[in-house]
């Protein structure tokens, strides 16, 4: 059965569309469970019915015509309790519903199990036997087993007919709405351009092109030299194989003749797509075809096209890469896995929103988008990214949904929003120059996480007092080596400068985790629980102290640095590291610079740092809180992973009173505490760690006038009364109620929309 089972994955996988994938699956596993019929019923939102929409043993007439409604019959009774049917005599059932045009009278027997991706209910398969019978428990499990494999290649398909702007039913639909997680607020209009990391065929995107002989040309290029290099390939080690083995360069060879591979490439581009898709789509169909077969050496065969494919790939896109990409006016980056270095690649006046397929609203690229105040979209899984290229799109980062074929009246609507957003940040910047005190005289101050000279100049404008947080990693991401002492010096200081007399708290090298270094690859099964943060530069002193002697180097004659540890874990980690910042030191001032110690703070993000606060108090100079990590770690919920999003919410109750004991243990040691997770953002969130205690909430630019608008509206009487209220609530959902409330009853409620994070 196992076998039976992936040979329908596998056929409903290579399907061209959504109607062939369901004639598939009908066909399939009437065959295979031996019954009279199989029925796929897909629900139809627009209209609110579940849709016949492929069916073996019913009448041909009736697929795509007949419905039901969302609660009617046995495959609405199925969708709404999301669980199976196993009916015996299914016309006895007090929901059995007859539907004369399907035929279906003369079946007895029902089984129907739920289509469900993602916890939404997408359909119903059904079969039907004339005998009345039950089905057994292993044909149940099996159809249960084959609907869970099906739910995404359905979903898929049926997300791909939504960026055409059609219904499952076949019906002309507009609006197109995809979830995903709101990774950085604000509303983006504008045209999809599709990014992605090199050689890698499965996901190329479709994209029309005007120049086809360009295309042909480039084509044939890429294809003569991947034949060269087989031909030297084979001359360089034909002789220690046997004649049977050098026959396989020969296959290859036929394989990119301009008659096989080649010429359905040709065919694809001649009809408008661009070589690499064109590719792309010709590989991925051979690939399935030789998956599918049943010799074991022919489905190998699959292997070697994949590889000769992504050859010629790497060739073609070494040629794109010498010409400048050009980026549309109001950008919208869209890719399976953003990266830093794909966000900087774009113009910054040309890029207005962002969409990520992989990561979640707190991954390491949402966190800089938020820095630079761009409308993103996280873990939107069910989006066919590979279709968008070149559309039409509107991000709405406030809910965390991406819209394909916008109507006229949507773009209407959300062009409203974005002009009432200009309205509201036009507002926001009378608060500048005012101080962030509460109407009770209690003085917060706020200070920016940054990583970019641009998040600099932003800071500056919106009256920062200091830097909370400077990601070092960013100009390591950014860089193709380690840059060196000097190249950081230079950074550095540009930094310091600006913000001077001001403080500038510098973060040793963050890497490991969502952030990895392509020229230093950290490849572990559990990434966030292994080599990262302080271990990795406790691990290569070499980095360390050349990172360390660049701040202490850039700081001379300014005298406002901060260095701070990420994810510590226990003391011997702190007294480690601050002896070779001591050394780096010396070493400076026995080359003749005037520097000075500067503090030494550590990151609170791990559980175990929370509870040796005290202890690391004694040997620091100031503690600040990583509320993104230390969200993570309590709740073991991976903050990149879409699938568990809504489970990560800095609200938790296990979050807040955390919070309170950093708080507590580090004023005990008379040790000033800041936080610099995204939490310090949240209007909400920051009267909650106002309340606290915190002396210094750090956030993004972009999010501080915000924050200095509720701070000045709520008094710190009310904030600490607030406190007190939701440390007595037992889930984050009640907690964050209350405090929406609370900013309600302070008429600041408009910045509950402009800032939601979690």
């Amino acid at each position: 059965m196992l076998d039976r089972l992936r040979d329908i994955v596998q056929a409903v996988n290579s399907a061209r569309d959504l109607q062939s994938a369901l004639d598939v699956i009908v066909s399939s596993v009437r065959e295979a469970m031996a019954t009279q019929v199989c029925s796929v019923y897909l629900l139809d939102s627009d209209i609110g019915s579940h849709v016949l929409m492929a069916s073996e043993g019913l009448r041909k007439e009736s697929v795509g015509h007949v419905s039901l409604q969302l609660d009617e019959g046995l495959v609405g009774l199925v969708a709404r309790n999301a669980e199976p049917v196993n009916l015996e005599d299914a016309q006895s059932h007090p929901n059995y519903h007859y539907l004369s045009e399907t035929g279906e009278e003369a079946f007895s027997s029902f089984l129907g199990v739920p289509i469900i991706h993602h916890r939404k209910v997408l359909g119903v398969l059904v079969v039907q036997h004339r005998e009345k019978r039950s089905f057994d428990a292993g044909e149940e499990a099996f159809l249960i087993t084959l609907s869970a494999q099906l739910a995404g290649v359905i979903a898929a398909a049926e997300a791909t007919g939504a960026i055409q702007g059609v219904s499952p039913s076949g019906q002309r639909r507009a609006d197109s709405s995809f979830s995903g997680i709101s990774g950085a607020s604000g509303v983006a209009i504008g045209h999809a351009v599709v990014v992605f990391p090199h050689a890698d065929l499965s996901i190329i995107p479709s994209r029309q092109i005007d120049d086809i002989d360009a295309e042909l040309s480039a084509f044939a290029i890429a294809l003569s030299a991947v034949r060269d290099d087989i031909r030297a390939l084979s001359a360089s080690v034909g002789q220690q194989l046997r004649p049977e083995e050098r026959e396989l360069f020969d296959v290859y060879l036929r394989m990119l003749d301009d008659d096989a591979l080649g010429r359905e490439v040709n065919d694809l581009i001649r009809q408008g797509n661009w070589a690499q898709g064109s590719l792309a789509d010709v590989a991925t169909d051979h690939v399935k075809s030789f998956e599918q077969m049943k010799d074991p050496y022919l489905r190998e065969r699959a292997a070697d096209i994949k590889d000769l494919c992504s050859r010629v790939l790497a060739y073609l896109q070494e040629t794109e890469n010498t010409k400048q990409r050009e980026y549309p006016e109001n950008t919208i980056l869209v890719g399976e896995e953003l990266t830093p270095s794909m966000l900087m690649e774009v113009p910054r006046d040309k890029l207005v929103g962002m969409i990520s397929v992989k990561g979640s609203g707190n991954s390491h690229v949402a966190i800089l988008a938020r820095t630079m105040g761009i409308p993103t979209v996280m873990g939107a899984v069910d989006l066919p990214y590979r279709k968008l290229d070149g559309r039409p799109l509107i991000v709405d980062g406030y809910n965390g949904t991406v819209l394909t074929s916008p109507s006229e009246a949507t773009l209407a609507r959300y062009g409203e929003v974005l002009k009432e957003e200009e309205q509201f940040v036009r507002g926001l910047e009378a608060l500048i120059d005012l101080p962030c005190i509460t109407p009770d005289h209690h003085r917060v101050s706020l200070w920016v996480n940054t990583g970019l000279m641009t998040d600099v100049v932003r800071s500056l404008d919106h009256g920062a007092e200091g830097i909370g947080l400077f990601r070092t990693e960013v100009p390591f991401l950014l860089s193709e080596r380690f840059p060196s002492e000097q190249e950081q010096a230079d950074i550095y200081r540009e930094q310091l400068q600006a913000f001077a007399p001001k403080p500038v708290t510098m973060r040793t090298l963050d890497i490991g985790g969502d952030k990895s270094l392509p020229y230093f690859p950290i490849e572990e099964a559990n990434p966030f629980l292994g080599w990262r943060g302080i271990r990795v530069t406790l691990d290569h002193p070499e980095i360390f102290i050349a990172q360390t002697r660049a701040m202490i180097r850039a700081s001379e004659g300014l005298d406002n640095l901060q260095i701070m540890l990420p994810m510590v874990s226990n003391l011997q980690e702190v007294t480690s590291a601050t002896q070779i910042i001591k050394r780096a030191l010396r070493e400076l001032q026995e080359e003749g610079l005037d520097v000075k110690m500067p503090p030494i703070g550590v990151m609170i993000e791990l559980p175990a740092a929370v509870y040796l606060t005290r202890a690391l108090c004694q040997i620091v100079d100031f503690v600040s809180v990583g509320s993104n990590d230390l969200t993570q770690y309590l709740l073991a919920v991976d903050r990149n992973n879409p699938r568990v999003a809504d489970l990560y919410s800095a609200f938790h109750p296990a979050v807040l009173n955390a919070l309170q004991h950093v708080v507590t243990a580090a004023h005990a040691e008379n040790r000033p505490v800041s936080i610099c997770g995204e939490m310090a953002g949240d209007p909400g969130a920051a009267i909650l760690l106002m309340a606290m205690g915190f002396d210094t909430l750090s956030m993004n630019a972009s999010t501080l006038l915000k924050v200095k608008a509720v701070i000045r509206a709520i008094t710190l009487s009310t904030a600490k009364t607030l406190l007190h209220d939701v440390m007595q609530m037992s889930d984050a959902e009640s907690i964050r109620s209350c405090v929406d409330l609370a900013l309600y009853n302070a008429g600041v409620d408009r910045l509950l929309r402009s800032s939601r994070t979690n």
